[in-house]
């Protein structure tokens, strides 16, 4: 394949505190497979997938995929494509994310027969609802849920993979073109077309541009197109872009011909002197640009609508937590050193997502000294990180089990302490989480801030129904989640808000640490021995106890 090739891109800087609205923008990619038949001489014509997002007052009232009672607007539609069964459409859907939010999402399927945009006039082939945070959080990104709603029928299923877009605003044209292609039609020559696909971390491809047809042609020559340079590979230059070359038939089953694989630095490099290239730079202006100035970003703890905005005059409930919680856990350490994580941000120098750093920037060590050393940190971290979701659990409780499972002989006891103001998007691996850590010296302790509704945490407090996954139930509960509004003292007094904060969610771990000790059968170290020179008092040594603190 010959090809004229196009410009290189630039990423914006990483920048903490000045971060614009929206800070996150996803995007989408939908695909079907084994979609209802509808046409009687062909197969369907998949189009329209359309998606909706569900106002959140009412997401509890939609039954089944009824949506009488709920309000909800359209996003956008994807494109249609001609007799297939197992869609992979191009067009995407980008969103803006918000991992303090619950985004309820609806798709809806229709097989499309005419020209009109009035869905009504075309066939109804399923929907399905999720929220975003459920896509972004399933492994690799990658959700695949079964379509519903055409009573007795199986309507197939629909696959989403989600992908952060880069801060890469350039878009890039190139045009293509073959020589000698492989004659698959028996009446003709080859009809091609190209297909562009960018890599995935787990090795699958996801679908990002489709040529135009070229009939009756081996020396085919495409007409030139633009695409966005984070369409192609989201500013990772070296990232794998494979090209699938296919002859088209009618029918929807196209020939396929032949791939090859490069890469953005490789297609911009040239590769021989036969080549022929043609560098086209366009900077795109974005809506951002403009607002960049005069609007405040989600989150920015420089400013007071951030749930860590840093306030001379008093804490914010995140710090409100740190000390209600660890002031009073901390007697119970014999050094006094805390390893303390955030999880959910943008580090330094790059921008690296991290679900587990250590508040100080010290992978050697993340041990701060006392809680007052912790809130140090914290606070520190926030000048320096740029908050980012979605909210993952599992790696900071699989990273302290990790610790608790080299000590289990009784002389420590570990209790995690989360502070979270988000929507868990990672369940199904927190729960694997939990159950594993319950048979090692460790409790979790959850703590919700702000408005967000944290429903999905109580499945982790095994308080009524022990947590379970995979089948396995948890050996013990170890987890205790409290919303910290419950706990806020009307009068504004926050001696008294942290004061009922701490008595609640420690009131289970003497219990939790005790049903640990008796499953292994760990009994009390004996009563030191009195002498002249120690109180006629008989002590019993406490177990050493290790907090991590975390904040998201």
């Amino acid at each position: 394949l010959d090809l004229l090739v196009f410009s290189m891109a630039t990423i914006g800087d990483f920048d903490p505190l000045n971060s614009t609205v929206p800070a996150t923008k996803i995007e989408v990619t939908v695909s079907c497979r084994n979609l209802l038949d509808m046409d009687t001489f062909s197969k369907s014509d998949p189009g329209n997938c359309c998606l909706r997002h569900i106002h959140p007052f009412y997401e509890n009232q939609y039954p089944g995929y009824l949506i009488h009672h709920t309000t909800h607007h359209s996003f956008g539609r994807t494109e249609v494509i001609d007799n297939t069964l197992n869609p992979d459409f191009v067009r995407k859907f980008v969103l803006d994310f918000f991992f303090e939010e619950k985004q309820n999402l609806r798709f809806d399927v229709y097989n499309v027969d005419t020209r009109s945009s009035n869905l009504s006039k075309h066939d109804f082939l399923g929907q399905m609802f999720c929220t975003l945070g459920e896509i972004i959080g399933s492994s690799g990104s990658r959700l695949e849920r079964t379509l519903s709603g055409i009573p007795g029928k199986k309507c197939g299923t629909i696959i989403f993979t989600a992908e952060e877009l880069s801060n890469c605003r350039d878009i890039a044209t190139m045009q293509l073109c073959a020589n000698k292609l492989d004659k698959k039609d028996f009446f003709g020559k080859s009809d091609p077309f190209l297909v562009f696909y960018r890599s995935n971390e787990d090795g699958t491809f996801t679908i990002c541009h489709k040529t135009e047809v070229i009939k009756n042609n081996l020396n085919p020559v495409w007409q030139p197109f633009t695409i966005p340079v984070r369409a192609l590979c989201n500013g990772d230059y070296d990232r794998t872009v494979k090209v699938d070359v296919y002859d088209w038939d009618r029918d929807g089953s196209h020939d396929f011909i032949g791939e090859f694989t490069t890469s953005y630095r490789e297609l911009s490099r040239g590769q021989s002197q036969f080549n022929v290239y043609e560098q086209i730079i366009e900077k795109e202006s974005h809506i951002l640009d403009f607002l960049q100035n005069s609007l405040l970003s989600l989150g920015n703890p420089s400013q007071p609508t951030s749930l860590h905005y840093m306030s001379p005059y008093q804490m914010n409930a995140y710090a409100m937590a740190l000390k209600a919680v660890g002031e009073i856990i901390q007697d119970y350490d014999s050094d006094k050193l805390f390893p303390a994580y955030g999880f959910g941000a943008k580090l330094p120098p790059d921008g690296k997502i991290s679900h587990a750093f250590p508040l100080n920037s010290n992978t050697e060590n993340p041990n701060c000294v006392g809680i007052d050393g912790v809130l140090e940190a914290y606070f520190q971290s926030l000048r320096t990180v740029q908050l980012y979701g979605p909210t993952n659990f599992s790696p900071v409780i699989n990273q302290v089990a990790r610790c608790a499972g080299e000590v289990t002989d009784g002389s420590q006891y570990f209790v995690l302490l989360m502070i979270t103001d988000g929507v868990i998007s990672d369940m199904a691996q927190t729960k694997e989480a939990v159950v594993n850590a319950a048979s090692l010296p460790m409790s979790v302790i959850i703590v919700g801030v702000g408005p967000a509704e944290f429903d999905a945490m109580e499945e982790l407090d095994g308080d009524e129904v022990r947590v379970s996954s995979k089948g396995r139930l948890a050996e013990r509960d170890i987890v205790q989640f409290v919303p910290f509004r419950d706990y806020i003292d009307r009068s504004g007094n926050q001696v008294l808000s942290m004061a009922r904060l701490a008595k609640d969610v420690l009131a289970e771990i003497p219990d939790q640490l005790l049903s640990f000790m008796k499953s292994r059968g760990i009994e009390p170290r004996p009563p030191l021995p009195v002498t002249s020179e120690s109180p006629s008092m008989s002590t019993t040594t406490m177990t050493t106890t290790k907090e991590h603190n975390m904040h998201a």
